[in-house]
């Protein structure tokens, strides 16, 4: 392992093999063309000794190297996600990886598009110095880069998959004008960020209309089901909800729908484009697309009782909340009604109490049945 926590040797062979289990998980950085790919790659595969390995699209970006064009790293799913790195069994759910978490969400909705890095870390409890230092621990990269790659991919991802004008894109994406959009595209893929257009990809219309990628197997049924048994507007195999100006900062509507595999379809009407990022970051979480089905079932699957439960819904999802203010990991909020008594047997469950406890309640078994197969 190296300092990211990475085999590197481990993921150079992921590469070899192009295996899909790994997508989003670590970026490769070739060091002869100055470009990171997904270690899916359709290109021809370098030699050992060009490449390095980086946990995050933003610690690839902040060493130098430019997004690859053929395999998109911004169409990798949860390329933004913490819970890569998190350590389940190794108790890095507690303190440090929390407040990154809770960083990487807010950066996510664009806390650091008007705001600086001071005023995060004021936000978190903590001081800018230490946040950085967090940052570079977990993620190979500052937050101001983390922020920088998140602005960077969107915007690619809106150009070739919108029809929005470059203006708009710079406008959606985060950037504080047209200028530095331009220059930070030109700095990145030396070429203006038109000509990464592909207009075979491109969908007309004045909505923009973007696909979210996740993790599969993904329970999109049962999630649907979820959503509506609490009252959200489901119809037709779709979930829409209206825009709210104090809330998401616009007017108009967003609608999800299933897309093609291993990916939602989104559509947002906003009556301002600055609201994009916000609103795609409450999609997310309100579509649960940070989840690892592969760690939540290594880690579940330990416990006798949850075993068989993860093996039947492996897809299964949380549905979050559209405004979250919570301090603590969604993933591993304990329900009301757990008892004094349970709390060494829950233990086990972290990071995912809450995945545990939608498994029981999905099965119709209550907590406190599980307390004789402990």
């Amino acid at each position: 392992m190296d300092e990211t926590g990475l085999d590197q040797d481990a993921c150079y062979r992921a590469v070899v093999t192009r295996d899909a289990r790994f997508d989003g998980r670590f970026f490769g950085c070739v060091k002869t063309t100055g470009i990171y790919c997904r270690p899916v790659c359709p290109a021809r595969t370098p030699r050992r000794e060009n490449m390095r390995f980086v946990a995050t699209a933003a610690a690839a970006e902040e060493a130098g190297f430019r997004a690859c064009l053929r395999c998109r790293p911004e169409t990798a799913p949860d390329f933004s996600s913490w819970r890569g790195w998190q350590e389940p069994r190794g108790g890095a759910w507690r303190g440090t990886s929390n407040t990154v978490s809770r960083a990487l969400a807010l950066i996510e909705a664009g806390a650091l598009d008007a705001g600086s890095a001071d005023d995060l870390a004021a936000r978190l409890g903590v001081g800018e110095r230490h946040l950085r230092r967090l940052f570079r621990q977990h993620l190979g990269a500052a937050p101001v880069s983390v922020a920088q790659t998140r602005r960077v991919l969107l915007a690619k991802a809106l150009i070739q998959e919108t029809d929005l004008p470059m203006a708009q894109v710079a406008l959606a994406a985060g950037f504080g004008s047209v200028r530095r959009f331009n220059e930070t595209f030109q700095a990145l893929y030396r070429r203006p960020p038109g000509e990464l257009r592909r207009r075979a990809e491109r969908a007309a219309g004045p909505d923009v209309r973007l696909s979210l990628p996740y993790r599969p197997p993904y329970d999109w049924d049962g999630l649907l089901q979820t959503l509506a048994a609490r009252g959200d507007a489901v119809a037709d195999g779709r979930w829409s909800r209206a825009l709210d100006p104090v809330v998401d900062g616009a007017e108009g509507s967003v609608t999800v729908a299933r897309g093609a595999p291993g990916r939602l379809s989104v559509t947002v009407q906003a009556s301002d484009l600055r609201a994009l990022p916000g609103v795609l970051a409450r999609v997310r979480r309100v579509f649960d697309l940070s989840a690892d089905p592969d760690a939540i079932a290594r880690d579940l699957s330990a416990d006798p009782v949850l075993a068989p439960l993860v093996a039947t819904r492996p897809g299964l999802r949380l549905a979050g909340d559209w405004i979250d203010e919570g301090e603590d990991a969604p993933s591993d909020r304990a329900p009301d009604g757990w008892s004094v008594q349970m709390q060494a047997r829950v233990e086990r469950w972290r990071p995912w109490r809450a995945y545990a406890a939608a498994h029981l309640a999905a099965a119709g078994i209550e907590i406190e049945e599980t307390k004789d197969a402990a």
